[in-house]
């Protein structure tokens, strides 16, 4: 479905080492319409559409950021015309609300990996 909106990234790879491509080309009439739906959901206040897009612009730049944001609403966009589905909005702490373990396991993953040890254990509850 990505493909075919033109919304997914081209695969340019020589000699083993992927280089930075474009968007790959779509049904030119469906590029255009994620994109100027992206743009209208991330001015909307405490929509997850915001936050997906001010978590990418910030490494990445509005352009790439904003193409974020399209891919995501493309899926919904397409549940809610095939099966009549009202969208429900994940919220702007979405990506704040994710468990500790999740997070804790990929920085201990991540000191691993230049063989550190690590150990993890809860502190203390406060007397």
């Amino acid at each position: 479905m990505l493909a075919w909106a033109g919304l997914c990234l081209s695969q340019n790879e020589s000699a083993g080492k992927r280089k930075s491509s474009r968007m790959r080309k779509g049904a030119p009439w469906l590029e255009t319409m994620p994109v100027q739906c992206a743009w209208a959901a991330k001015r909307e206040k405490n929509s997850y559409c915001k936050a997906l897009f001010n978590r990418h612009r910030a490494k990445r730049g509005p352009k790439v950021a904003i193409c974020a944001v399209a891919v995501s609403l493309l899926p919904a966009i397409y549940r809610m015309l095939k099966d009549g589905t009202v969208h429900q909005d994940l919220g702007i702490g979405h990506f704040e609300e994710r468990p500790v373990e999740i997070g804790t396991g990929r920085l201990a993953g991540q000191l691993s990996k230049p063989g550190y040890q690590v150990g993890i254990q809860p502190l203390a509850a406060a007397a």
